[in-house]
């Protein structure tokens, strides 16, 4: 009998505003933009990306684009997408090691 795997698929996780902030914070606390961009993307997808264009402004067909690989999204793209979400942005000071 040979065993039948299904992809990961982390947005089925994504289910509370508690569970994105956590996923972007361990992202942004490893320190790659792209994976990022990749979280943010996850984050809309669970959510869903024609209600988040909607919230945000902005194109679903933009959305998919902004989130594609080697994307470089504006800044000012990326705050309304995190703001649609129900989240913010929020710095603090490094810890020391």
């Amino acid at each position: 009998m040979e065993t039948q795997l299904t992809p990961f698929d982390i947005t089925h996780y994504l289910d509370s505003e508690e569970a994105m902030a956590e996923y972007l914070t361990q992202v942004l606390e490893e320190g790659d933009t792209d994976e990022l961009i990749r979280a943010i993307g996850h984050i809309a997808k669970a959510r869903g990306m024609s209600q988040i264009a909607q919230e945000s402004g902005l194109g679903r067909e933009s959305l998919y684009k902004t989130f594609s690989p080697g994307s470089k999204p504006r800044f000012d793209t990326i705050a309304k997408v995190v703001h649609s979400l129900g989240l913010h942005i929020q710095i603090t000071p490094a810890r020391a090691s």
